[in-house]
């Protein structure tokens, strides 16, 4: 199976930077697509970026133009490079690994972004 680790939350204050790692099992993880979803308490699960097998990106309109998000297949590696961080971005952020091929989805167990003076 699939196994996923997300690091690199913690505090920082409004208009700071993180940077957040998701480490694959290393398991064929070029061939599936990535991304980060975040959920605050009292919120749905949302999409914030995406990152496809073939290396195209998507964003949610929220955070276009501050967070990017990349991979290193050989490291079995995916990054989200916050900048310019708003109190609402605080959240819990989850690494997710989708099937190019099944669409099979994995998910971890998340990290805490708190955005805060």
């Amino acid at each position: 199976q699939v196994q996923l680790v997300e690091s690199g939350g913690g505090l920082v204050q409004p208009g700071g930077s993180l940077r957040l790692s998701c480490s694959g099992s290393g398991v064929r993880l070029g061939l599936y697509h990535m991304a980060w979803y975040r959920q605050a308490p009292g919120s749905q699960r949302e999409l914030v970026a995406r990152i496809t097998y073939g290396d195209r990106t998507n964003y949610a309109d929220s955070v276009r133009g501050r967070f990017t998000i990349s991979r290193d297949n050989a490291k079995y590696m995916v990054y989200l490079q916050m900048n310019s961080l708003k109190p609402e971005d605080t959240a819990v952020y989850l690494c997710n690994a989708k099937s190019s091929q099944t669409g099979i989805e994995y998910w971890g167990k998340g990290t805490l972004v708190t955005v805060s003076s």
